[in-house]
């Protein structure tokens, strides 16, 4: 539950808060009642609720398509992130995933919370899978496959180079950017993007995933997850997990930095992507994941935290990107905003923070001379906003209606 305090500090968090809970609820009314779509969409809700709102603005033949393509990839996931599997168990069932889907009795116990749910009752994705167009079933096996063998590859191969993590990024993310190129086209709404600016989508995403999830893939039971290229991290320390250590802070912020800046790169290549859609519902899908990555990024760089706890935007900031992106002015001006935020906290005394400044020179370039800042009807980063009397009164008038609301029966299920 978001605090009052965090709504004092940040009023205008509020609005948007409210939209976005009272779109969840919206949601969760159209669950469609057959049980295999009614496990589907729950379960989509429960594993990533904020991607479960975002689909819901696509039309129902691509929103079933991407519900399936997320859950069956979530499942594969969640067979390569069991640390307790042994090898010689986990590897065949990456390598034939992609025929498993097409079984409706198949599943495998594994995974932990909502995570073994879907892989114990994986039985109604099948079912839901097997109800697609084919043209939307050819290209979620193929991805399936792809990315199958690409993390049967990485069970048995560290991290070491920089092309290594390339690579690695490529098989668990760089393919679903693929994917939904193929799905979008596939539904008649989009050109097919070429790979290499799919790919960057994906990459993007899951490097800022890698670099703030350090702390949790680093203290994985009963086997550490160590994603970070050896490249790297190894010009600051001998281990991977001496980041962690307090006495090592500077040289883990330095690496921390490093990787940051690794990932922007693939920032033009996003915008590009982004661009080129001409279905709105497909671009804010598309839209909302990239703008919270460089916003994350934004809130990692130069920051300890990383390893010593979570570090993420707070609700109000999401909700209010889901709000208020809308066209590629928003997300020219959102990824202008994060990465001039990330420029003021670059250090001159850090290694790489010419190769940091360079790279953010060249997005925020790229954002201005997309000629559409002045356009925007509104800023996702503000001024710290001035609290008087009147919009403290306003705030407690709007808590006090969201709780009357949220106090009401939940709905059920149609």
């Amino acid at each position: 539950m978001v605090s009052l305090r965090a709504i004092l500090k940040h009023p205008d968090d509020l609005y948007p808060m409210v939209k976005l809970k009272l779109a969840a609820r919206k949601a969760e009314k159209q669950i469609r009642s057959e049980p295999h779509w009614a496990f589907c969409y729950s379960m989509l809700l429960k594993v990533s609720r904020s991607f479960a709102l975002v689909i819901q603005q696509l039309d129902t033949d691509l929103r079933d398509a991407v519900c399936i393509f997320y859950l069956v990839l979530r499942a594969l996931d969640t067979v390569e992130d069991d640390t307790s599997i042994a090898t010689d168990v986990k590897v065949p069932i990456l390598m034939a995933f992609h025929q498993h889907i097409y079984d409706r009795e198949w599943h495998f116990s594994c995974g932990t919370k909502e995570y073994k749910v879907l892989m114990d009752e994986f039985h109604h994705v099948s079912t839901a899978f097997l109800e697609l167009g084919s043209g939307y079933q050819q290209a979620i096996e193929d991805i399936t496959m792809r990315m199958g063998a690409g993390m049967a590859k990485f069970i048995c191969k560290e991290v070491e180079t920089v092309d290594d993590y390339d690579e690695y990024c490529h098989y668990v993310a760089g393919l679903v950017g693929l994917g939904l190129s193929k799905l979008f086209h596939a539904s008649g709404k989009e050109d097919l993007a070429s790979d290499t600016i799919s790919n960057s989508m994906g990459l993007f995403l899951q490097k800022t995933n890698i670099i703030r999830d350090y702390l949790e893939d680093i203290n994985e039971i009963p086997k550490s997850r160590m994603f970070w290229p050896r490249q790297i991290w190894s010009k600051y320390v001998n281990k991977l997990e001496e980041l962690k250590y307090e006495e090592n802070s500077v040289k883990a912020v330095q690496c921390l930095n490093d990787m940051v800046t690794n990932s922007l790169i693939h920032v033009e290549d996003c915008l590009n992507y982004m661009a080129a859609l001409r279905d709105p519902a497909i671009f804010r899908f598309c839209a909302i994941p990239q703008i919270m990555a460089i916003g994350t990024l934004a809130l990692c760089y130069n920051n300890i935290q990383v390893f010593r706890g979570v570090v993420k935007m707070r609700r109000g900031l999401t909700a209010k990107i889901i709000d208020r992106t809308k066209t590629m002015s928003d997300v020219y001006g959102a990824f202008y905003d994060f990465s001039l935020m990330l420029k003021s906290k670059v250090d001159e005394n850090d290694p790489n923070a010419s190769k940091t400044k360079e790279r953010l020179e060249a997005i925020l370039k790229l954002c201005r001379n997309s000629g559409t800042l002045s356009q925007r009807k509104s800023c996702i980063i503000q001024n710290k906003p001035q609290l008087n009397a009147t919009s403290i009164a306003l705030v407690f008038i709007l808590l006090a209606i969201i709780v009357a609301y949220l106090s009401q029966s939940r709905p059920t299920i149609m």
